[in-house]
């Protein structure tokens, strides 16, 4: 991410559903992939879709991927969702069944395999069924081992297709086993796999009560960061907000950490304008404009000896003078 004209842009492809009795008016049931699709290829500066697996993919990936292409869009990577068995709402990889545990693991690989037929080698997992909403429901020890074993055998399934973790606090589970960057960097680093990652989700790491640039640092520092997912929120729960909408000087800090950190993926938006039936092509042409501003002020920062001075002392009220006068304008 060294130049602007570098950057890809993701998004998430289920907001292209938002309105849609507007875009396709009449047509009874959800659109398809095709349309929504169609939709995002509108998007001015979009470059990359995200594709749930296996909700948007069908019996034959690489057609998929040949018809996006066709409309100038990528796939940035594939993400698991666990929904095909309602056994999974009692956890995926670890669910007190072996039989339950095997299918989600087996279902994880064939979306690994799918990624790799479309050219795609990032695989995010956010294993929200994963946890417990009870005092005395888990052997957390067992529960533990079962998450650990798990990831490390999707992980080894193809060591060339990248594994990314999305930790949440909670939702839909009251408590998730991976709920925060540090317990995700502890099973990380149990797994031993060369191929696994975090993935930071903006609105995730602000309610688990974490400041998204420290741990992107932790992530870093122990590990990799394999994906960003841009939105914002109130820190109560998965709001989906506008990118920069609330936090916009963490956001900032973000993108400059990632950058120092050599992160070169994709900027993904995880928000939802279909929650409010907000116009989603609208929407993701904001987000893209404002993440290139920031990165611009990200530019002149570093760019002004100033702060990485401030930085060195700590200087909490130089560092806010500057930040604000390089984002708002010199005082004239």
């Amino acid at each position: 991410m060294n130049a602007l004209s570098q950057t890809r842009f993701a998004t998430r492809l289920n907001s292209f559903a938002s309105g849609a009795h507007l875009a396709w008016p009449g047509q009874s049931g959800k659109p398809s992939v095709v349309q929504m699709a169609e939709r995002a290829a509108r998007v001015q500066g979009l470059t990359d879709l995200d594709l749930n697996y296996p909700d948007h993919v069908n019996d034959n990936p690489a057609e998929l991927s040949r018809m996006l292409g066709n409309l100038g869009l990528q796939i940035n990577g594939f993400a698991m969702r666990y929904y095909t068995n309602p056994d999974f709402k009692l956890g995926a990889f670890t669910h007190p069944e072996e039989a339950v545990r095997r299918e989600a693991i087996d279902l994880t690989k064939k979306g690994i395999d799918a990624a790799r037929e479309a050219g795609a080698n990032l695989m995010t997992i956010w294993l929200g069924q994963d946890g417990f909403d009870y005092a005395f429901q888990a052997d957390y020890a067992r529960m533990w081992q079962h998450e650990i074993d798990g990831i490390r055998e999707v992980c080894q399934h193809d060591p060339d297709c990248l594994i990314s973790i999305e930790y949440k606090p909670n939702e839909p589970r009251s408590y998730s086993l991976l709920p925060d960057a540090a317990t995700t960097l502890l099973a990380i680093k149990e797994v031993g796999a060369e191929n696994l990652g975090v993935t930071l989700d903006f609105a995730h790491v602000l309610y688990a009560d974490e400041q998204p640039a420290l741990a992107a640092s932790l992530i870093a520092r122990h590990s990799r960061v394999l994906g960003v997912h841009l939105n914002d929120g109130y820190a109560k729960r998965d709001d989906g907000l506008m990118v920069g909408a609330v936090h916009t000087l963490q956001t900032v800090e973000l993108l400059r950490q990632i950058r120092r950190d050599g992160y070169d993926g994709a900027i993904y938006f995880d928000t939802f304008p279909d929650l409010t039936g907000l116009d989603p092509v609208r929407e993701c042409e904001v987000n893209i404009k404002t993440v290139q501003r920031m990165l611009r002020v990200v530019d002149r920062l570093e760019q002004d000896d100033r702060l990485s001075s401030a930085i060195d002392r700590q200087d909490a009220v130089s560092t806010q003078a500057i930040v604000q006068e390089l984002m708002l304008g010199a005082d004239h």
